[in-house]
Formats: C-alpha cells, sequence, structure tokens
C-alpha cells in the first residue's frame, strides 16, 4: 500500500500542486474511509482494484473534489459537484471577516449572492445559530447542491435557496430583505484570462467569468445592495487579486466605505463594504 501511494504521487507530480496529498485522498475514497484512519492502519491495507480508475482521472486534471464529489470547507465536509464552483480555503477569508463583524453586530439575516454549493451561507449559519439565511443562484442544478448540503449540515431550518438571476429586473423583491450580512463570490475572471485545465475544463464558466474586466457582475451587485443592505449591515465580495482599486471606486460611487483585505497569499481577495454616512 505504502510502494502504491508513493507511485501514485510520482505519477501525479505534473498534474498539481499536492500530489501526495491527492493520491491519499483517491485512495481513502477508493477504500470508503477517512484519509486519517487510512494512513493509521496503511499496513493492514491492500489497493482496492478501482483506485487506478481513480488515479487516471487525476491525472486528466479532473479535480480531486469532483472524483471523491466533496471538499471541505471552514472545517465542513461540503458536496460538490461540477455544477459548482469548489469551495476554496481563500475564501474562508469571508467567514473568518463575518465572523469579526458579528462579535460587534450580531446578523440576524444572511444573503448569499451566487451560493452555488451553499458553502458560504451554509458557513456562516454554522458560526451564528440564531440567523437565518437565503441563497439564491442561477443554476437550478447548483441549487440541488446547496440544498443537499444544508440537509446533511442539518441546517436546513435554517437556510432557503432561490433560483433567481441578478441580470432579470427587480431580482432583489424575491429575497426579503434587508440583510445584516450579505456574502457574495460571483463570477470575477476575465474572458481574456488563461485558467488552468482543472479548472477551464471542469468547473462551471457561467460562475467564473464576467466580462474583459471581470467586472460585469459587480456592476449589477453593488448598485443593487442599497435595496438589501441593512442600516448597519456589512456587504463581503470576493475580488480578484487585480480588483481591489476598480471594485473600491466602484462602491465608493455609491456611497460606501471600503475596505479590501488579503488572503494567505498576500492577494488582495475580499472587499468589504458598510455604508457610508450620507446613505
Amino acid at each position: 500500500m505504502a510502494k502504491a501511494l508513493r507511485e501514485a504521487a510520482q505519477a501525479l507530480e505534473p498534474v498539481g500542486e499536492t500530489p501526495r496529498l491527492d493520491a491519499e485522498l483517491l485512495m481513502a475514497h477508493a477504500l470508503e474511509t477517512d484519509r486519517q484512519d487510512m494512513l493509521l492502519n496503511l499496513p493492514k491495507l491492500t489497493v482496492p482494484k478501482n483506485f487506478q480508475a481513480l488515479l487516471e482521472r487525476r491525472k486528466a486534471h479532473e479535480p480531486v473534489a469532483h472524483i471523491i464529489g466533496e471538499r471541505e470547507f471552514w472545517s465542513l465536509p461540503f458536496k460538490v459537484s461540477s455544477d459548482v464552483l469548489i469551495p476554496r480555503p481563500d475564501s474562508e477569508i469571508l467567514i473568518e471577516t463575518a465572523v469579526q463583524v458579528g462579535a460587534s453586530y450580531l446578523p440576524k439575516k444572511i444573503l448569499d449572492l451566487g451560493t452555488g454549493s451553499g458553502a458560504l451561507l451554509l458557513a456562516a449559519l454554522s458560526e451564528f445559530p440564531e440567523a437565518q439565511g437565503v441563497g439564491m443562484d442561477v443554476s437550478a442544478a447548483a441549487l440541488a447542491v446547496a440544498h443537499n448540503n444544508a440537509d446533511i449540515l442539518k441546517l436546513a431550518d435554517k437556510a432557503r435557496f432561490l433560483l433567481l438571476d441578478w441580470a432579470t429586473p427587480g431580482w432583489q423583491e424575491s429575497l426579503g430583505g434587508p440583510f445584516d450580512l450579505i456574502l457574495a463570490n460571483p463570477p470575477y475572471v476575465s474572458t481574456k484570462a488563461e485558467l488552468s485545465r482543472e479548472v477551464a475544463d471542469f468547473e462551471p464558466h457561467q460562475a467564473l467569468f464576467a466580462g474583459e474586466a471581470g467586472m460585469d457582475d459587480y456592476e449589477t451587485i453593488i448598485p443593487a445592495l442599497d435595496g438589501l443592505l441593512s442600516g448597519n449591515g456589512t456587504a463581503l465580495l470576493e475580488i480578484g487579486f487585480d480588483q481591489a482599486i476598480p471594485v473600491t471606486k466602484l462602491a465608493e460611487k455609491y456611497g460606501y466605505r471600503v475596505e479590501c483585505k488579503r488572503d494567505l497569499g498576500g492577494n488582495d481577495r475580499l472587499a468589504v463594504l458598510r455604508r457610508g454616512a450620507g446613505q
């Protein structure tokens, strides 16, 4: 078994940055156990027949999360599919900041724009037991994944999911605001950007691309916040590494005070919007 893992990790070195971890996750999935238990019992185990097929899928750049159907986010397990973006560690800065915000102003109502797998909304609801949340998405398939995650995490009674498109006039009216906390990881990738095969070939393009500057969806969402955000509320918008200045300028145009925060890699990742004195 140890030899098989070493060889699998070597085979995956050209594919991604974490070949050993990928090999271990795939092996644990093939064994129908978790990675920690597998590593503890390694000498007793034999390689299952289906492991090679899983390895070949990863060698073709299919994300590990899609192969095993799950990804951890904020220490919670989330089911994922090709219909949703895979939750990423850099996005946890939204939840970290939400917890900081909640220390001084506890949110009662939370909105997640473009909820996808439901990761942001459900992670926030896990931190604020008294809150209720709404997640909206343009994809019915994505909402099915979010519903499933809410059930698994026993948060279905706190979360409502709506099929809505913010490109459609009047979309805000069905949400039932105002909201004390608004979370959003909208599409923000430039259509000119070159993405890895893992992302370009396997993740949903409608959740990635937002025009040549990657700003199209911010230009819809930020003006709409006025009718959605409560007086003391905060909006947390994930941004691209080169978008702090344009997003800040756009938000300030609509009267918001803006603070930008960086992710684990030191890149701009989060715009924190609060109402200005005149709003």
